[in-house]
């Protein structure tokens, strides 16, 4: 790699040609203030308009002060971060914005977690010198993201990461000047959008304009009601992130502290969606067993690869983008939709608990779970099978308006029977998890073998398309696996062209699968967070006793008990769901 030498701030250095004044700065320990720059990963995508000039620095040599996000180092550059000029210069864009963005903070869905807020701290902005007139929007609420352009400042964060990073196409800004507005074409609502939910946008978002739909004191009203029962379900990705909002270090396992947590703020029953990754993994992988048998028997009709359907963010890109590849999917709904389902066919009335008297929650990683709870196939006569849906960035703000600190908690233990899980079932939080949870499950069913080494490491990676060999007795399956809907696009473009051939392929719509997902703690791109996240995972996963989902005793009770067996007609009635090619909705 070619470098250049240069001075930033009478400091001697060098940089890779090419690189830009910013990142130059930041191998010094120089912070330069910005707001539209975002790289998401090691360089792949970066947001660089240099639309903020928040981060504009001086230019030995140059009249004009340059945006050091975009403009890039050259032999003998001489830079200058902190002179008068520059912070003038700095203060009055930041002043500028603030004449032109609503002022409610106190009541602003990001207040605390906002960064031109930070920055109004760090310039000890008291007043805005410059009045006029502010630009309004009308607000786009749908089920899952709230757009409330007014607070966008046109940093174009969104768009980078809906266009390119996910390759969703529906942010980008339209109209000049005053009228300019980042929106979905034709300024339609998300909800009559391709919009996947996944929430992305919102997770690079700086400021309010765009958020998740919060329905904490939907919860809060459920388990005020006497005349209610209220059960939660917690997602396995869930676990590892939520400490970070209480200064734990990401990755740290609160499973024994979330639940002690969620029992104080007074729900019925707590559960674990992870027993439902457990059934999944036996609805799922028998239905790939059956269709592999049928497809290396030689029937034609049998579609291969069948692909993972837990991710309610890919289901719906894929409705709209591959409608012409809806009968691959597995069938099988995510854990989320099982568990509502079973909750309120099978355990409610065990309970002698009326179903519409039954509140599920469910605390999801995930904003395209608020999405998946309103779809109407997973309802029974207008009743959801799971009632609200809230993130794990909603669950902390509640815990903390509740005066709850999460790390001071001892730990509890889950209800039981939707309590107990695997670790085939904690992995389903992180990219290949869902896939290697199936290998170790079809592995015995197939070879009739006890497999004693669990961890299939040639399912594990942080690549964002990767292609893995996996031998099981005499069979070579060939398994694909994405994450990021960028990625997921390559991997079904190249299977629609037939350049590539999978048996099975698992998709997320996140980077590094759910313990990235969109509503999640802000993890601004950090890389070394998700993978800690990650490692945490597989930790809980490696400390289980047992690791293979058909192991779990209260899975098979509900087979003994209630669905007889896999695929079964009442379990397709209950666990399995059908898709629908999409235009906009």
């Amino acid at each position: 790699m070619e470098m250049v030498k240069l001075t930033i701030d009478g400091i001697q250095t060098e940089a890779p040609k090419g690189a830009t004044i910013l990142s130059a700065a930041k191998t010094l320990g120089i912070e330069v203030p910005s707001l539209c720059h975002l790289q998401i990963g090691a360089a792949d995508y970066k947001n660089d308009c240099a639309s903020c000039r928040i981060c504009v620095v001086e230019v030995e040599g140059r009249r004009n002060l340059a945006p050091s996000c975009a403009t890039p180092v050259y032999e003998g550059m001489n830079v200058t971060t902190n002179s008068m000029r520059v912070m003038h210069a700095r203060k009055t864009v930041l002043e500028l914005m603030l004449s032109d963005h609503p002022k409610d903070c106190l009541a602003c869905s990001k207040n605390g977690e906002c960064e031109l807020q930070d920055l109004a701290i760090q310039f000890g902005v008291r007043e805005v010198r410059f009045a006029g007139k502010e630009s309004t929007y009308r607000q786009d609420i749908s089920p899952s993201i709230i757009r409330d352009i007014d607070k966008c400042i046109m940093c174009r964060r969104c768009e980078t990461m809906c266009n390119e990073v996910q390759t969703c196409g529906v942010l980008s800004g339209v109209n000049r000047g005053f009228e300019a507005v980042v929106a979905p074409a034709f300024e339609q609502d998300l909800s009559d959008s391709t919009c996947t939910y996944c929430g992305q946008c919102v997770a690079v978002c700086p400021v309010g304009a765009l958020h998740e739909a919060d329905y904490t004191w939907d919860v809060v009203r459920a388990i005020s009601n006497p005349s209610k029962k209220v059960i939660v379900q917690i997602a396995p990705a869930v676990r590892v992130a939520l400490g970070e909002e209480f200064g734990l270090e990401p990755g740290t396992d609160v499973t024994g502290k979330m639940v002690t947590a969620l029992r104080k703020l007074g729900f019925d029953k707590v559960f674990d969606t992870n027993w439902a990754a457990d059934l999944t993994i036996m609805e799922e992988g028998t239905e790939f067993k059956e269709r592999l048998e049928k497809f290396l028997a030689g029937d034609k009709d049998v579609k291969l690869p069948l692909l993972t359907s837990c991710c309610p963010a890919w289901v719906k890109f894929f409705e709209h983008n591959y409608p012409d590849m809806l009968d691959v999917p597995s069938t099988a709904k995510s854990p989320q939709q099982m568990f509502g389902a079973v909750a309120k066919e099978i355990w409610a009335p065990e309970e002698g608990i009326k179903r519409e008297d039954l509140v599920v929650v469910s605390v999801m990683p995930c904003l395209a779970k608020k999405y998946e709870v309103s779809r109407e196939e997973f309802s029974k006569d207008g009743n959801p099978d799971v009632d609200i849906s809230i993130s794990t960035r909603e669950l902390a703000k509640l815990l903390k308006q509740a005066n709850i600190d999460l790390s001071k908690l001892t730990d509890g233990e889950f209800d039981n029977p939707l309590g107990a899980s695997t670790g085939a079932a904690d992995i389903f939080g992180r990219t290949g998890g869902v896939i290697e949870a199936a290998t170790r499950t079809l592995y015995e069913v197939i070879t009739g073998e006890t497999l004693e080494a669990v961890e299939f490491e040639a399912l594990r990676g942080w690549e964002g398309f990767r292609a893995a060999n996996v031998k099981v007795g005499d069979l070579e399956l060939r398994i694909g696996i994405a994450h990021g809907l960028g990625e997921a696009r390559k991997m079904l473009d190249k299977i629609r062209a037939g350049e590539e051939n999978f048996h099975a392929i698992e998709i997320m719509a996140c980077k590094g699968g759910c313990i990235g997902g969109g509503g999640q703690p802000f993890h601004h791109g950090n890389e070394s967070i998700l993978k800690k996240r990650t490692e945490g995972i597989n930790a809980i996963d490696a400390g289980k006793e047992m690791r293979k989902s058909h192991d779990n005793p209260f899975i098979k009770e509900i087979y003994e008990k209630h669905l007889g067996e896999p695929l079964s007609h009442k379990a397709h009635h209950l666990l399995h769901t059908k898709y629908f090619a999409r235009k906009g909705k």
